[in-house]
């Protein structure tokens, strides 16, 4: 009855707490915190230190940081002509004295006693030679109420404070521990891994004491997190595809690669030869990956596969995620397939009603041989007469189900074959692990005559001859992108100074004087008013609608915008050959994978391309990976690197894409590769044991399997 009772406390609406009604509860939902259960996993971003105490002789001007101070003078309270009022009086330690200021807080004269001791955590400011300090965050000191020496940060924004955030974490953590908390991950496994229980687990990551709780509780959700995401891969993967495939004869294809224009590398030879191999005299219906590099040659391997299953009479339908990457696509293949004597069809959102229809004609009654195109695909009234090969680009996109449901309305029989692409490169040991349920092949070959992007590595000092750079290269012709970190400025970049994290290697990191972000919306408008207003300057972010993002895309390739300031979100599948910059604000912020995506973005033309990363930060890890960026330009040997270093978070789509490529696993925790090794291989133990994880012991899991995968059900069909 306890663990029901758990249950119902973390399916809870968030407005059932003390202290939250209808309004704060609609704020906490638009952070996507509508349970208890999802707000006791809204887990710190970092963690204020606050028991690193700093003279006052020694403060970081401009920095937050904590003093503990004695007050010197009584407060004193003057108004304003605007009525506003400022309460100012003076505290000390033994290394100097500043001048604290408030405002419109006069009730502060009766907090504030001459003689009393507070921590206080705000920044200095030296101003005509005295120190001050504007309305820092203020704790009394005392032996019966020890203070923390860490405060927990969490991402906010909706207009929910720090301390309301934190006051209703409190609240689900006093109620957590009235519950028998079920633990999800096996006795074993949480004992060998050195884990504490999932109860003191909550507590030390929402209320730490001390490093090491931080280091554990961190750990034990990286734990849990992997373990539950390795079960729903594993119960993914049981699902081996069944059926009886296309009947397809094998054929020459010298008509189409006498076409392309260019000789395969021996990458993309052994790649279609693997294809071949799997589509003609099949016993199974082909199930493939295909991972390559950035210009690796995806598209010719792909249109080899399609050029077999055609040649034999079957359709084949090419899925993308947007309708300029469904677009390139057809200008690329349309011309090279028409010429062999099929047709070529494209099928997306804005195709007028005349020809969808004619399309649509077309494909049910097996005239038209090759369809190309977005979610439009899968639509109602898309009926295939003889459908034998769905690929699909970019295939993190797309759920199993949403493949599956290419074939459902296929009138000719059999399970169509299916190839899925992938721009990121993928080491072979993350790929076994994520994709066990497809065979794999790697283009990790790049193309002769490829031109290298030279790459190089700054800080603010270069701000004025980057700008002229910029500048350059859109009056020689060129078209530039400038990518942010973050869209807007959010409250929680005000949280800077001596802070701790979770680094990639499972410790805590200490992180100074954080330099301040780019964001895509203020920096357009600046570049926009003031450095580059004879240019045109256009911006684009997920936060968009997606026919706006269409638009900008549409007019960025078409070389009506020169400028393009962006995030990840134009990390892959966009084409724009003249495209010959790229800058990255912030580069630190980016893992490698991203970096080495973002870069790819251009040197797809005749046009000389640069790629400069913009970084003050002097941390040492963060250099590191920038100089393998600067000095690497093999996709594989970036992603191994990236692997290592930072876990296999970089290989799940960011939370701006809204995508996943299995459920919604978050990689926020920043999981190590090892854990996640043994992860997977207790998740197999499990399922050995439990297949359908109906033992008591695993009800746990499979409910918490339900949760991480219910943002992506297709995941698990």
């Amino acid at each position: 009855m306890e663990k029901e009772a758990y249950c119902r406390l973390t399916e809870e609406k968030i407005g059932a707490l003390k202290g939250i009604g209808v309004k704060r509860a609609e704020a906490f939902s638009r952070l996507g915190l509508d349970t208890v259960g999802e707000l006791l996993h809204h887990f710190p971003r970092v963690y204020q230190n606050r028991g690193h105490i700093s003279p006052l002789s020694l403060a970081p001007e401009g920095e937050n940081a904590s003093f503990l101070l004695t007050v010197g003078t009584q407060p004193k309270t003057v108004t304003l002509k605007n009525r506003m009022t400022i309460t100012k009086f003076a505290a000390f330690d033994g290394s100097g004295t500043v001048v604290i200021t408030y405002f419109n807080s006069r009730f502060l004269e009766k907090v504030f006693a001459v003689g009393q001791e507070f921590r206080f955590w705000g920044k200095v400011k030296r101003e005509k030679g005295r120190l001050t300090m504007a309305a820092p965050i203020h704790e009394p000191v005392s032996e019966k109420l020890p203070l923390p020496d860490f405060v927990p940060v969490y991402p906010s924004g909706a207009g929910l404070t720090q301390k309301l955030i934190a006051d209703t974490v409190g609240e689900a953590l006093s109620l957590l521990e009235k519950t028998d908390l079920p633990e999800v991950l096996p006795e074993s496994f949480r004992v060998g891994l050195g884990l504490p229980e999932a109860k003191t687990a909550y507590r030390a990551i929402h209320c730490p004491q001390t490093l090491a709780e931080i280091e554990g509780a961190r750990r034990y959700f990286s734990a849990e997190e992997l373990y539950l995401f390795s079960l729903g891969l594993a119960l993914t993967k049981n699902r081996k595809r069944s059926g009886v495939p296309p009947v397809m004869r094998d054929l020459s294809l010298t008509p189409l690669l006498s076409r392309l224009g260019f000789p395969l590398t021996g990458a993309q030879k052994r790649s279609v030869e693997e294809i071949r191999g799997d589509m003609v005299n099949a016993e199974v219906p082909m199930s493939r990956l295909l991972s390559g590099d950035v210009g690796s040659g995806k598209t010719a391997v792909a249109a080899a596969a399609a050029f077999l299953a055609v040649g034999n009479r079957y359709q084949v339908a090419l899925m993308a995620p947007t309708e300029i990457l469904a677009s390139q696509h057809y200008d690329s293949l349309a011309p090279l397939f028409s010429s062999l004597g099929f047709r070529v069809g494209l099928l997306i959102g804005s195709t007028p009603l005349p020809e969808k229809r004619r399309l649509k004609e077309a494909l049910a009654d097996g005239s038209l041989d090759l369809l190309i195109g977005t979610h439009a695909l899968i639509s109602s009234g898309v009926s295939f007469a003889r459908l034998g090969l769905v690929i699909t680009d970019e295939q993190h996109r797309f759920g199993v189900a949403q493949r599956a449901s290419l074939g459902k309305d296929n009138r000719g029989g059999g399970v169509p074959h299916v190839l899925v692409m992938s721009a990121t490169p993928i080491p072979r040991t993350l790929a076994l692990i994520l994709y066990g349920e497809l065979s794999l092949s790697m283009l990790d070959e790049l193309p002769p005559g490829r031109q290298k992007v030279d790459t190089f590595v700054v800080d603010e000092s270069y701000r004025a001859r980057l700008n002229r750079f910029i500048a350059s290269q859109v009056r020689e012709g060129g078209q530039v992108y400038l990518v942010c970190p973050a869209v807007e400025e959010k409250e929680e970049e005000e949280w800077e100074g001596d802070l701790i994290g979770f680094a990639p290697d499972g410790s805590t990191e200490f992180h100074y004087a954080r330099p301040k972000k780019k964001t895509a919306v203020e920096y357009y408008e600046e570049l926009k008013k003031n450095i580059f207003p004879e240019f045109s300057v256009g911006l684009i972010h997920g936060r968009m609608k997606g026919c706006d993002k269409e638009e900008v895309m549409r007019r960025f390739s078409a070389g009506e915008i020169q400028i393009l300031v962006s995030t990840t979100v134009i990390e892959v599948g966009v084409n724009v050959p003249n495209a010959s910059l790229m800058v990255v604000e912030n580069a630190e912020c980016f893992g490698l994978s991203q970096l080495h995506q973002l870069r790819g973005r251009v040197g797809r033309g005749k046009r000389k391309a640069y790629c400069v990363l913009v970084s003050s930060t002097d941390g040492e890890k963060a250099m590191k990976r920038l100089k393998v960026m600067r000095t690497t330009d093999n996709g594989y040997k970036i992603a191994e690197y990236d692997l290592e270093l930072r876990g296999p978070g970089d290989y799940f789509p960011s939370e701006e894409g809204k995508a996943r490529q299995h459920g919604s696993f978050s990689g926020r925790l920043n999981t190590d590769m090892a854990l996640f090794k043994r992860a997977m291989e207790e998740a197999e133990k499990t399922l050995a044991a439990d297949p359908e994880l109906k033992k008591e012991e695993n009800l746990a899991a499979a409910r918490g399997v339900r949760q991480l995968f219910e943002t992506d059900e297709r995941a698990m069909q």
